[in-house]
């Protein structure tokens, strides 16, 4: 018999009335009633209520112990009366009524709480990570992780998918975020980087013949940290697949998307089928890629509407003429919202760094007008316009926004959801799953002017490419897409480039050599040039996954030891400077900053 516990806290009940048992775990509230003590005893699975009567000979020890102090009690089940169930606890209908115990670990003064869920400096909660994760929301997040990373492992086993694990030493990428780069003592002068993502590995996986491939891969960038990305590392699952278009993608993530969500999740999936979104659409309807489908209101284009003489409203006119846009936003029905609501948005644009919204409500008497500051700028038949463009009725809302191009994207986005916000339009007991297609190849760089890739360089451009006109680079799509889920984007993917003289060509685009790219990629090239089948894959990010699943709103709540804002890891003090002889070593010397 195991010396420590004959039950874990999470598994007695009314059916072990009379039984001894030896329970251990921590304590996690104290409760005096004079002549009785009662203890809640936690552990993994769960508490169970402990009481002593003060005859006891343990009675004042017990007493004085410390909250989240380790014991082992020996004691006797008792079933609970009806009025004192606790339907709240697994262990509900009995306690135990302690005959002895034994501390196991004391514990000191608490710098936190921990048998409540209330907010905590994050300070305080990242330095004594051990004691936030005892906490019974976070504990229950991280083991929903588990449990998610087991499901998926185990579904993807099923759609006939091999899991490899790929290299965590490996080369700079010259692509994406900044590289983790670690010296090598052998090597003197040159460097490993952790890798940002398997992408260049498992593409050799499908060279080397392997039909589908899957890992749970960590992944390392030196990004700054945002509520949904972490700073330094992240997992995800990394897929690849063998003779493959883009529908058969989707057909596999889509599926374990929608069993996945199921399985753990109560809320309804708005469409098991996902819908594809162009990402020239995306930008147009919802000012980002990616939209939170749950949220009804649409953006519109009405920059034509102030090329119109009887339209009077001076301010848009002239920056619209000077290459700005117009957008809009509708909302149904808010005739008798109070000028406050309006004027509420109008201020939050502002704080957010627009010039603000303008706006106006559709109104009828013996003809069509518009009620609000602007309203008077517009004509009856410039009303009518915009009523057909935007499919608004008499006592429906219009806000304006007017700007450069990504300007008025960025605001009309945020303020779209704003909005919606403001008047519960969002269904927070739904799933709203998307895929955004289409991406251009390349984009101009907004500062140099130069063309760059705009997603992953790797990817295969639509259309033959032996037809594609390369001198209007900016006009090739690819098939780059990305999975987005109540505004949070879970991957991006593609499929692949496999053909070593379209990669060259689509390389120098971006102004990159062939020798450059044979230097950067030369396992990759190389290996393209041994016969390559056509393939493609996807990474959903596991973090944001279990993000949306727990309903939390920042990553760090579902990840075991996260990093602060800066990227210290405040527990265990790292990063930290490490001696002289360490960098001797490694043939590094530190030359500070003056």
């Amino acid at each position: 018999m195991n010396k420590f516990r004959t039950h874990n806290c999470g598994e007695l009940n009314k059916k072990d009335n009379n039984k001894k048992v030896f329970l251990s775990g921590w304590i996690n509230k104290k409760r005096d009633h004079g002549n009785l003590l009662f203890i809640d005893l936690r552990d993994n699975y769960g508490i169970t209520q402990c009481v002593i009567d003060k005859s006891s000979n343990f009675f004042k020890e017990l007493e004085k112990i410390q909250l989240e102090s380790v014991i082992k009690i020996d004691g006797l089940v008792v079933e609970r009366t009806k009025e004192t169930i606790n339907n709240e606890l697994k262990t509900g209908e009995i306690e135990v009524k302690i005959i002895s115990f034994k501390i196991l670990g004391e514990c000191r003064e608490l710098p936190m709480p921990i048998f409540s869920d209330q907010e905590y400096a994050e300070d305080i909660r990242l330095k004594y990570r051990f004691l936030d994760l005892r906490r019974k929301k976070i504990h229950e997040n991280i083991i929903l992780r588990s449990k998610v990373i087991a499901f998926i492992r185990s579904e993807m086993l099923k759609y006939g998918f091999l899991e490899f694990q790929t290299p965590i030493l490996t080369s700079s990428s010259p692509e994406g975020a900044r590289d983790f780069l670690v010296p090598s003592r052998l090597n003197p002068g040159k460097f490993y980087a952790l890798p940002q993502a398997p992408q260049q590995f498992k593409q050799l996986i499908m060279v080397a013949g392997f039909d589908k491939y899957f890992q749970i891969a960590p992944c390392f960038r030196d990004e700054d940290a945002r509520a949904d990305r972490s700073p330094g590392e992240f997992y995800q699952l990394d897929l690849e697949m063998s003779f493959v278009e883009q529908e058969d993608v989707f057909e596999v993530v889509e599926k374990l998307m929608v069993n996945l969500f199921k399985k753990f999740s109560n809320k309804k999936i708005k469409s098991e089928k996902f819908q594809k979104i162009s990402y020239e659409e995306a930008m147009t309807k919802y000012g980002t890629d990616k939209p939170d489908l749950r949220n009804p209101l649409i953006i519109y284009d009405l920059t034509n509407i102030f090329t119109r003489d009887d339209v009077k409203f001076d301010i848009f006119k002239k920056l619209v003429k000077s290459g700005s846009k117009v957008r809009a936003i509708i909302t149904k029905n808010t005739k008798d919202k109070a000028r406050s609501f309006f004027d509420t948005i109008d201020k939050w644009a502002k704080e957010e760094g627009a010039s603000g919204l303008a706006y106006f409500t559709f109104e009828k008497d013996n003809k069509i007008s518009a009620k609000g500051p602007i309203g008077k700028f517009f004509s009856e038949d410039s009303l009518k316009e915009i009523m057909k463009i935007t499919e608004a009725e008499i006592g429906d809302s219009i806000f304006l926004a007017c700007g450069k191009d990504g300007e008025v994207e960025k605001i009309t986005s945020l303020a779209r959801d704003k909005i919606a916000n403001q008047l519960n339009l969002i269904n927070e007991n739904e799933f709203a799953f998307c895929w955004i297609v289409d991406y251009p190849m390349f984009e101009k760089d907004l500062i140099s002017k130069k063309i760059k890739f705009s997603h992953n360089p790797f990817s295969m451009p639509q259309g033959d490419y032996n037809k594609i006109d390369f001198n209007k680079p900016l006009n090739i799509k690819a098939y780059q897409y990305d999975i987005v889920c109540n505004g949070v984007e879970l991957s991006s993917g593609a499929i692949r480039n496999h053909i070593p003289e379209l990669m060259y060509k689509l390389f120098s685009i971006a102004g990159y050599e062939k020798k450059h790219v044979d230097q950067k990629f030369s396992g990759m090239i190389n290996a393209l040039s041994y016969g390559a089948p056509p393939h493609g894959g996807i990474a959903p990010g596991i973090d944001r996954i279990v993000m949306l699943l727990a309903n939390e709103k920042n990553i760090r709540e579902v990840t075991m030891f996260p990093m602060n804002q800066n990227a210290q890891d405040l527990m265990m003090e790292a990063p930290s400077e490490v001696d002289l002889e360490q960098l001797k070593e490694l043939n590094l010397s530190i030359v500070k900053k003056k």
